[in-house]
């Protein structure tokens, strides 16, 4: 992958600089910015709207504590510019205790209309209905694959997929019941792709990929002699080992597949489709200057770790709708430098945090 000219690198962190005072100045004054926002700067030693002046900054906030955002009132989260949009809830986690919840009004749109454009039409035609093979229910996912897949001009088939149940079932460990209700799934999936709908492209996770793939080949079939062309794929369990296995083995040289790696939090980092020649590697860039997503040492959050080295993911998210300062992730991964496409630092070998990983039950993603 080629890396990107030192004047590209310092054209996005002036872009980068410049968005961060705009978001900022938003969401601290009194006229236009966020209750939550506004209260808590109270307690602060320095003044948001007079001290942050850059991306570099925003260390003046300290981390931010995901319990911030279990619980209500959910509208001290929208900014008082904002109050009379109509408002959408998306809720992430909540398998034990209360679910962390973000309110948004555009910004799964914009973010998915951000990810169209990395999307090669050959693979993913326009005008091409689309299936979505992912969690329903109170997530983002499901109204943004939609909505990726309507601005791209085609109809969304969507399954029902309940990822809390999945993990209860894991954790109770009854694996005769996962089983089933993957098949269920499935089956959905199979009932969609039998229709005679035309789907050429469709979103899923590895797990599901694999569990797709195996009962076509059950069945007879492929998924590229069911008509799919195109693959948009999320989650953390998707390793290099993974992505070479579901090229080589489950897609074939027909269908593309577009590796993501993205939250309700962030919004969606994109990947170029690995390759041979780059040992199957993802790096995954995240939209900047709207989120920003840094590598850093497992034990000081201040520091980002050199270009190559392991540290924990730490997440910024600055859209109008939403300001997050250093939100660190429950992921880890290796610093990328930046690229010819993206002028800013990746992240790629993305998996479960080491300190967190043993206590945590992954389901269908």
């Amino acid at each position: 992958m080629a890396a990107a000219s030192i004047e590209k690198v310092k054209q996005a962190r002036e872009r980068l600089d410049a968005h961060v005072r705009d978001i900022v100045q938003w969401h601290f004054r009194p006229e236009t910015g966020t209750p939550f926002w506004l209260e808590k700067a109270k307690s602060f030693t320095f003044n948001p709207l007079k001290d942050i002046h850059g991306f570099a900054d925003l260390r003046l906030f300290g981390l931010f504590e995901d319990e911030w955002l279990r619980g209500g009132p959910v509208r001290r989260w929208v900014p008082k510019a904002l109050q009379a949009k109509p408002i959408y809830v998306f809720e992430t986690g909540g398998t034990t205790g209360i679910p962390k919840s973000r309110v948004v009004i555009d910004d799964f749109r914009i973010d998915y209309e951000m990810f169209s454009d990395t999307l090669p039409d050959k693979f993913f035609p326009k005008g091409s209905n689309w299936l979505m093979l992912g969690p329903s229910g109170p997530r983002r996912l499901r109204l943004a694959v939609e909505h990726l897949c309507q601005f791209r001009g085609g109809i969304c088939f969507c399954v029902d997929l309940d990822p809390r149940w999945v993990v209860k079932l894991i954790k109770k460990g009854w694996m005769e019941h996962l089983k089933a209700y993957q098949e269920h799934v499935i089956d959905q999936a199979l009932t969609v792709l039998s229709a005679n709908h035309e789907v050429k492209c469709m979103f899923t996770t590895p797990k599901l990929l694999d569990a797709l793939c195996g009962r076509l080949e059950k069945e007879g079939t492929t998924l590229a002699q069911q008509g799919i062309t195109g693959v948009f794929c999320g989650g953390t369990e998707m390793t290099s080992q993974w992505i070479r296995f579901a090229i080589e083995e489950l897609l074939g040289p027909g269908i593309y597949i577009a590796p993501t790696y993205g939250n309700t939090l962030m919004g969606l980092a994109a990947a170029e489709m690995p390759t041979a020649k780059d040992d199957f590697k993802i790096a995954y860039y995240a939209p900047e200057p709207r989120a920003v997503v840094q590598v850093v040492d497992f034990d000081d959050p201040d520091k980002v770790v050199e270009y190559g080295q392991s540290g924990r993911v730490m997440l910024t998210t600055l859209t109008k709708e939403f300001f997050v300062p250093r939100f660190q992730e429950r992921d880890e991964g290796e610093r990328e430098p930046p690229s010819e496409k993206y002028a800013w630092d990746g992240v790629s070998g993305v998996k479960p945090y080491r300190a967190i990983a043993a206590a945590t039950t992954v389901g269908v993603y």
